[in-house]
């Protein structure tokens, strides 16, 4: 792997972004997101693509178990509920109005997140094919 190639994993992997990667890595700019989409082709590259990924996981210590306990915490977050508030100018302050709001589009991300992480959601559809039975062959019911 060349210098320029390393450089391209590096900077890969801070935003995932292969047309900026090249730029930084001192590809071309006219070039940039062919040789991106190029050198991602290579195995080795995939390859080192992983490796980094790997250590920056095991740098910043990110475990499946930390990522679903942040999930839930942020859902707990959004879920509970804020007293809206409204300028009273007889009191000249913020006063609660009786009413409150909560973070719904928060809370339904996280357990999107969530759930997909424990498979309760498919995102293609799984299609399996049954061979055909004998009845579907003749057209009617067994026995008769």
């Amino acid at each position: 792997m060349t210098g320029r190639q390393e450089m391209f994993c590096r900077e890969y992997v801070i935003d995932y972004n292969g047309t900026q990667a090249a730029i930084r890595a001192k590809y071309s700019e006219k070039t940039a997101y062919s040789q991106a989409h190029d050198l991602l082709k290579k195995p080795e590259i995939l390859s080192r693509i992983r490796e980094l990924q790997h250590e920056q996981t095991e740098r910043l210590a990110i475990t499946a178990d930390r990522v679903l306990t942040n999930l839930w915490d942020t859902y707990q977050r959004c879920t509970q509920a804020v007293p809206v508030m409204k300028w009273d100018y007889d009191e000249h302050e913020m006063v609660e109005t009786g009413e409150y709001q909560f973070d719904s589009k928060g809370a339904l991300r996280a357990l999107e997140l969530i759930g997909k992480h424990i498979g309760m959601f498919v995102d293609k559809l799984q299609v399996t094919q049954q061979p055909p039975s004998i009845t579907d062959d003749l057209g009617g019911a067994p026995g008769g």
